[in-house]
């Protein structure tokens, strides 16, 4: 397994030569006042009836806003709660993260009648992030207990014993049992609720959908399908596919990352697939995916909307990807110290190619004048929906800044 990292060290020296020579700085753009202070103004202006932003238009950087039966809705509360966690890490006044804890759950609130009736399916794992977030504050909140083991039960309602998965889109013909990578990311809605309820089979639920994520979605080269298609009866693989992608054979960046994250998930010990398992082929593909969106990195380090679309026309870059995989990548760190004994070579070196890509790629995207933090961001280029801020860039951007300081690696 220690190959691995090292020969992705080797690769990724040539693309980005501070990586394994000495600590890059994390951009100062993280602990910017507009970081508070655009995100605050959003929050202080909601629509009515309520609404979430998802992404922005492409020439004012104007948030764009939807139902709460989204799957995105969660990603907005879920910043505020990271701002309130970023208050008590930097130690802002007292009044000042009570307010980020109230404005969290005010935004949540239209969310609570999801748990009982929702049509976004297999991402309520990302509609709980907020309620997962205020049992971090609060563990004996009942809404977000409730919340979450619903959302949960959903998630477990779409689980096929044969194929092994959770089932992502539905489809006109049952049979076509489609799974998507993005679904790694709503195991641990799964596995916080195990941990609340003592259920088993919720655990292994999300053990059995990433394992044959595993198989069937990761390439031998650590690149990944985006979807795959199963025989609901028979659970057989029927095709492997593009979405959002560029071509059935490509790599669609968004995609990697979320693998990256999922599999590297070290929330808590009792969260992680590795560290709840102890099964080296999770860690082990966390390590593959890391290395193939590391070294298939451009020369300039930016994350392209897939990294084997053609270069004419310009591809578009993709800043959320670039988010994702950067808290990924610290996740991967993280469960690199923890094994006994720690791996810190391989911790260094994931922590320093997170700070690099993080850094090269908030250039690009930070527009002060958005509304978003960040732009840059591709949502689904196959339907031109691209250069734009999106939300779940922005979460993702806000949470590694926390995670840097509370490792000390930053300061506020």
């Amino acid at each position: 397994m220690r190959m691995l990292w090292c020969s992705a060290a080797l690769r990724l020296a040539f693309l980005l030569p501070t990586i394994g020579t000495s600590a890059p700085s994390p951009p100062t753009e993280l602990f910017s006042p507009l970081v508070a202070e655009k995100v605050l103004r959003t929050a202080l202006s909601p629509p009515t009836p309520a609404q979430y932003p998802q992404y922005t238009d492409r020439a004012a950087g104007d948030w764009l806003y939807f139902a709460p039966d989204t799957w995105t809705s969660g990603f907005f509360p879920a910043t505020l709660y990271a701002l309130h966690a970023r208050a008590q890490l930097c130690r802002w006044p007292a009044a000042n993260a009570a307010q980020w804890l109230a404005l969290g759950r005010r935004w949540s609130a239209a969310e609570v009648p999801l748990a009982a009736d929702n049509t976004v399916g297999h991402d309520v794992g990302f509609l709980s992030y907020p309620f997962v977030a205020e049992l971090a504050v609060n563990p004996h909140n009942a809404t977000a207990i409730t919340a979450v083991n619903r959302f949960a039960s959903d998630l477990a309602a779409r689980f096929n014993p044969v194929v092994g998965c959770t089932r992502s889109w539905d489809t006109p013909n049952p049979v076509d049992f489609e799974v998507i990578i993005d679904n790694m990311m709503n195991l641990e809605v799964l596995f916080v609720s195990a941990s609340l309820t003592g259920n088993k089979t919720l655990q292994n639920i999300a053990i059995s959908h990433a394992n044959k994520t595993m198989q069937n979605h990761v390439r031998p080269d650590g690149s990944s399908f985006h979807v795959v298609e199963y025989n609901a009866t028979t659970g057989d693989v029927i095709a492997r596919f593009t979405a959002q992608g560029y071509s059935n054979s490509s790599t669609w960046s968004r995609g990697q990352a979320w693998g990256i994250y999922g599999f590297s998930n070290s929330t808590s010990p009792t969260l992680s697939l590795y560290m709840h398992t102890q099964h080296p082929d999770y860690l082990t593909t966390a390590r593959r995916m890391a290395s193939y969106f590391l070294t298939h990195l451009p020369s300039d380090g930016i994350v392209p909307w897939d990294f084997n679309a053609p270069l004419t026309p310009p591809r578009p870059a993709d800043s959320s990807a670039a988010m994702a995989a950067v808290n990924g990548l610290i996740l991967l760190s993280q469960q690199e110290r923890s094994l006994s004994p720690p791996n810190i070579t391989g911790s260094t070196y994931y922590l320093n190619a997170a700070i690099q890509l993080l850094g090269v790629n908030t250039k690009l995207a930070w527009r002060p004048a958005w509304q978003s933090l960040l732009a840059n961001g591709t949502v689904n280029n196959p339907e031109g929906n691209n250069l734009t801020g999106i939300v779940y860039g922005d979460y993702f951007f806000v949470q590694a800044g926390n995670e840097l300081v509370s490792m000390g690696l930053m300061s506020c």
